[in-house]
């Protein structure tokens, strides 16, 4: 039996780089063996497989009929997710719509909540549970107040309806899985009551975030 000791070996002589596959193990061994697309010395890897057995995949895996897994399967959502507080009350003027200021962030993995025009504008295409609340604290009349999820400058879902005596009042919350563009769409939260000059608490009861649920 004879053996051919070689660093790289190409699959393909196409005159297209990207129509052949090479075999290598890297210049400085690493303890891995790598399939990359493009002709020798000059690939992009596409698999490796180190010296335990465990491969990695550099991009998506398609599989065809059924999937056999011993052991566990990590799910990792790196997809952007939110948290924000305000950090003061805001006052509700009767029977107006009011954006609330949720200016401070508990969390913003992507960088896709702006504390100045308190929208949340997420980059990634795909479907959002959207959370919101606002507790009433009083200070006014006693009335009926509520929050509603607004998406593009427009009411899209409204939370429940709760009543708020002058001193106190439950939260009125909302919840919504939303189809967000990854580009253009944006939320806000909003906020209206009946009558009087109620206000919604600010950090300790009134909160606004959400998740990427599932991507497009």
């Amino acid at each position: 039996m004879s053996t051919v000791k070689t660093k790289n070996v190409q699959v393909g002589t196409d005159g297209t780089a990207s129509n052949n596959f090479t075999i290598y193990v890297p210049g400085t061994p690493d303890g891995t063996v790598r399939i990359g697309n493009g002709d020798a010395g000059a690939v992009t890897d596409v698999v490796t497989v180190n010296s335990s057995g465990d491969v990695t995949v550099s991009n998506d895996l398609s599989v065809t009929g059924n999937l056999s897994v011993t052991g566990n399967i990590p799910v990792q959502n790196t997809g952007p997710a939110f948290s924000a507080t305000m950090s003061s009350a805001v006052t509700l003027t009767a029977a107006t719509w009011i954006k609330l200021t949720f200016n401070t962030e508990a969390f913003d993995t992507n960088s896709n909540f702006d504390t100045g025009t308190y929208r949340f504008t997420p980059t990634v295409e795909g479907y959002y549970q959207i959370n919101g609340s606002l507790a009433g604290a009083g200070g006014g009349s006693a009335t009926y107040y509520l929050v509603a999820i607004y998406k593009n400058g427009s009411a899209f879902k409204y939370g429940n309806n709760f009543y708020c005596s002058p001193s106190s009042g439950p939260n009125s919350t909302v919840n919504a899985l939303i189809y967000m563009n990854g580009t253009s769409d944006y939320l806000e939260l909003y906020a209206n009551h009946a009558a009087g000059t109620t206000s919604g608490s600010g950090n300790l009861g009134s909160n606004f975030d959400g998740h990427l649920a599932r991507a497009v």
